[in-house]
């Protein structure tokens, strides 16, 4: 069986090999040396060394405002998020009737897309700003709690499931004799819980700041960055950098290779954080 599996592996691992190949490794690459350059196209790609980088942070001050706006938007629905999903999660692993129906409920937003999705929520939060004459575009910290709201109301379903998983997965018999010994709910769920649940916290913390960093579709469908492009979140930046400007294309380039880094760095921070509390 052993050699079997070895002769087979190379032909089963080839097509995801090569879709791996094309449609990120190379792409990736070719993105990294078009943000040394300015281009129209591929073909006619000039290298101009660091001046796209220089650009992103220097010329265009919507680059650093989307940064920072990203960041705190980013700490916040982390918090919110996991926050209220794990609470829902204990409140549904206490063997309630309809527990299921709930379940299926709370993960429900998170099958609707963010481009309509985000067209609800504006109509929703227009409709709530009605009677002060305003809209959600009128100030930048309507569209910041705008996309606050309506990520946790997508998002916390889907973290839900997780953390009900890893609550469920605790042996009963643990959770049994620590009540026995005169554990009170506080230090069950401090001392017990928690750090039996870290893998799933980790795994949900890990998709709460990927997804956040990443958001597109909600903030272009919501907000589109008004007003002024103060709640421009750094991916619609990058696009409408790449797309909105005849001749930005490096520059938009050069903002998505600084955004990948950033990505990947607080997620491997984050990982290496939360991994280090997991109970082995």
């Amino acid at each position: 069986m052993h050699k079997n599996l070895k002769r087979y592996f190379p032909l089963f691992a080839l097509p995801t090999l090569l879709a791996f190949l094309v449609a990120f490794l190379v792409p990736f690459i070719m993105g990294l040396y078009l943000s040394f350059t300015e281009f129209t196209t591929v073909t006619d790609a000039t290298f101009v060394g660091i001046k796209n980088y220089i650009a992103a942070f220097s010329e265009d001050r919507n680059f650093v405002n989307a940064l920072w706006f990203t960041v705190k938007y980013a700490i916040t629905v982390i918090i919110t998020v996991n926050v209220f999903s794990y609470l829902l999660a204990l409140a549904l692993t206490r063997g309630l009737k309809g527990t299921n129906i709930f379940r299926s409920v709370f993960f429900m937003p998170n099958l609707i897309g963010g481009i309509i999705l985000g067209y609800i929520w504006q109509i929703i939060i227009n409709g709530v700003l009605l009677p002060w004459n305003v809209d959600i575009t009128f100030n930048a910290n309507y569209g910041f709690w705008g996309l606050v709201i309506l990520t946790n109301w997508q998002m916390i379903g889907y973290m839900m499931i997780i953390y009900v998983a890893g609550i469920s997965s605790i042996t009963p018999e643990l959770l049994e004799a620590a009540k026995i010994d005169g554990a009170t709910p506080r230090q069950i769920l401090f001392k017990i819980t928690l750090p039996l649940t870290m893998p799933s916290i980790t795994i949900c913390t890990f998709l709460t700041l990927t997804n956040a960093f990443k958001l597109f579709d909600q903030n272009l469908a919501l907000t589109a960055g008004a007003p002024n492009r103060e709640t421009s979140m750094l991916a619609l930046d990058i696009y409408n950098t790449f797309y909105g400007r005849v001749g930005s294309e490096g520059v938009g380039q050069a903002k998505g290779v600084v955004f990948f880094v950033i990505v990947a760095a607080l997620a491997g921070l984050q990982l290496y954080l939360t991994g280090r509390k997991e109970v082995k």
